[in-house]
């Protein structure tokens, strides 16, 4: 071949290797960038009813900070608006969420540490006292934290197939945060038991012992967790966070001064607008209207 020629191939094979890399970083490069691209949760609403997805299956939906802002941010949204009735949490992927991300708390330095289990904290108490109800819909495990956001929650909704466990002891890290939640929902020696061996219940235990409100078949958990949110939507939304909010504040107080403040607030509900609408609808045999 002439020289003229080599150069010619050469410079054939050069362009051809080029382009093959550059497809082969651009699959690269739009993969990252999808990945990245990627919302940790997924906030939608409609008549009334907010959906959080826990949106991180490839990493069981680990507890990360950011995905513990992203969650506070998605709960915190118009939160006092009359649109909103309730609020879902849900998750993509087999696993509801596996709790605080290990490698997270293996790699930064004890702000990082205090900071994640700080909003952990914050956001499962802002889940009791937001005014309006959070239902965690659950379809598969859910431990440590992951079970200590089901706890946390007004009400659980799982399928048949959902598993909970607090398995930190496991791995050197008790689950003395989720103990809080859990150890407020199930008997003190179930509690006990799960947090001592990690071992995982059923759903139809975790039913028993009071972790969740309903156990259904897989294929009809969507159908009742929104038959659950709808009938919430057709009350009033003053008198449910009025209600709400009186409920666990009388569960930490004595016997007596629980009588005291409730015996208050229900003074006080009847002489709200929508207490009123509601005790006149009643006896008019028709239905209320609500103005919230």
């Amino acid at each position: 071949p002439t020289p003229r020629c080599s150069v010619m191939a050469a410079l054939w094979l050069w362009c051809a290797g080029a382009r093959r890399l550059w497809r082969q970083s651009s699959g690269r490069l739009c993969a990252l960038s999808s990945a990245a691209s990627e919302p940790l949760t997924v906030r939608r609403q409609q008549e009334g009813v907010r959906q959080i997805i826990l949106n991180n299956p490839k990493k069981r939906n680990a507890l990360s900070l950011a995905m513990l802002q992203s969650l506070r941010e998605d709960i915190l949204q118009d939160i006092e608006s009359k649109d909103l009735r309730v609020i879902i949490i849900a998750a993509e992927g087999p696993v509801f969420s596996s709790g605080h991300d290990l490698k997270e708390l293996c790699t930064q330095s004890r702000e990082h540490h205090s900071k994640v289990f700080d909003t952990c904290a914050e956001i499962m108490m802002l889940l009791q006292r937001v005014p309006v109800p959070v239902i965690a819909k659950i379809n598969g495990l859910a431990t440590a934290a992951g079970c200590q956001l089901v706890a946390s929650c007004d009400i659980a909704v799982a399928s048949e197939i959902s598993r909970f466990a607090t398995p930190g002891v496991n791995v050197g890290l008790f689950c003395s945060t989720p103990a809080v939640a859990l150890g407020r929902s199930v008997p003190k020696k179930v509690a006990l038991e799960m947090l001592f061996t990690g071992e995982p219940i059923s759903a139809h235990d975790a039913l028993l012992h009071g972790l969740l409100s309903k156990v259904v078949p897989e294929a009809k958990l969507e159908e009742e967790t929104m038959r659950i949110a709808r009938k919430i939507c057709e009350t009033s939304r003053s008198i449910v966070a009025l209600g709400k909010a009186t409920f666990y504040q009388q569960m930490v107080q004595g016997l007596g001064d629980a009588y005291k403040m409730t015996s208050k607030v229900m003074v006080d509900n009847l002489m709200l607008k929508d207490g009123q609408e509601g005790l006149d609808a009643f006896l008019h045999k028709r239905k209320p209207v609500w103005s919230q």
